[in-house]
């Protein structure tokens, strides 16, 4: 019995040691080798060059920040020289074959000219620390010095739309 509680608090103090790893910014990461939406390797576009807005999307919950994103397309709010934005696709969670989510990607792409790549095995939320990015969109802005300054999975609510505005401002 106290093999089994010291084991516990073993587990428990590493998943909280981790998740509080993943949280801890700005931190370095690196240009994770990726796939373009025909499936040959790709490395993250403008890396190193400008400064990051990545969208980190798990295709079953492309809606979430729907709103806030158009507005921020719509408004050209985080245009500006030294800022470029791209989608990322998370395809191993994805429960819909990969090959269609390309192909939805795809059509994107050439609709409005955005660019897109695609993680099939979760190269991103490994390298870069994420953790679970299961059924998240994760909004992130990586600086031109490759450090990752603003990470957040899920639905924003207003205060944290307006902390994730003031950390993009910085980086246009």
């Amino acid at each position: 019995m106290k093999l089994k509680a010291l084991l516990l608090i073993i587990v428990a103090s590493i998943a909280i040691s981790y998740s509080a790893e993943a949280q801890s910014l700005p931190r370095k990461v690196r240009n994770v080798e990726v796939q373009d939406l025909d499936t040959k390797k790709a490395r993250l576009p403008w890396w190193g060059e400008k400064n990051l807005l990545i969208f980190y999307v798990d295709p079953e919950v492309p809606k979430q920040n729907h709103d806030f994103i158009t507005w921020i397309e719509e408004t050209k709010r985080l245009e500006g020289p030294n800022i470029e934005g791209f989608g990322i696709v998370n395809l191993k969670d994805a429960v819909y074959p990969n090959s269609l989510v390309r192909k939805i990607a795809d059509a994107r792409t050439a609709k409005n000219g955005a660019t897109i790549v695609c993680d099939p095995d979760h190269w991103i939320s490994s390298a870069w620390r994420l953790g679970d990015c299961n059924n998240q969109f994760v909004i992130m802005i990586v600086s031109r010095d490759c450090e990752l300054v603003y990470a957040h999975k899920g639905e924003m609510d207003e205060a944290e739309q307006q902390r994730f505005l003031e950390v993009a401002d910085k980086y246009r």
